[in-house]
């Protein structure tokens, strides 16, 4: 019996070690083809078929929801906001931009991790690079994005549409912004636009533009 006992209390205490050990998974992101994963606070874009943080599997992903393989199981998730420690909401980040040379909104950030000047256009439906400036943030946009053709003001260019990995501005930073890259030196400035915008929260208020985290 007591052998019995010493048995029982060691499977359990096994089962317990196993369910403490189980990672912390949240989806915090979700993209055709792609997921934002929160994996005991490491964040990551993760793409269909890749492995991210503590070995979780991104089987599948659309707009809606998300099927990962944790600990060899599949399990849909759908999205989830993020809590910082304490599960108190984190500040809201903000970014207040001068009105620049033209009249125009520059803003110095980077694009995964490399830093970039961008020109901030309310009129583009995206963040909007011609392939030098691709060349230079190391995308390989021929490989990973979609061919598309544009209509500019000089007519009609051929382009690619790719998924960036982060785009950050301040302290604001943004996971799995859409990007359109452009044949040729057009547009000649990299171009903050909607993808990025409406991810955030932006204002003008006295010529000044104000970006500021959702949350």
């Amino acid at each position: 019996m007591r052998v019995t006992s010493l048995l029982v209390a060691l499977s359990v205490a096994l089962a317990a070690s196993f369910v403490f050990a189980a990672p912390n998974v949240r989806v915090v992101g979700l993209f055709p083809g792609a997921a934002v994963l929160n994996v005991d606070g490491q964040r990551k874009l993760v793409k269909v078929g890749q492995v991210g943080p503590g070995g979780v599997v991104v089987v599948s992903a659309d707009s809606r929801a998300a099927v990962l393989r944790v600990d060899g199981v599949e399990r849909t998730y759908t999205l989830s906001r993020e809590y910082s420690e304490g599960f108190a909401e984190p500040q809201k980040k903000q970014l207040s931009v001068a009105k620049g040379s033209g009249g125009h909104y520059w803003i110095t950030g980077s694009v995964n991790s490399q830093n970039v000047q961008f020109l901030v256009d309310t009129g583009a439906t995206s963040i909007a690079l011609n392939d030098g400036h691709a060349r230079i943030l190391g995308i390989d946009y021929r490989s990973v994005g979609s061919p598309l053709q544009v209509s500019t003001a000089s007519g009609t260019a051929r382009g690619w549409r790719v998924t960036l990995d982060r785009v950050k501005v301040g302290e604001l930073e943004v996971l799995g912004v859409e990007a359109v890259v452009l044949e040729g030196s057009s547009p000649t400035e990299a171009l903050l636009g909607m993808s990025f915008l409406n991810r955030v929260g932006w204002k003008v208020e006295r010529d000044m533009l104000v970006l500021e985290s959702k949350y």
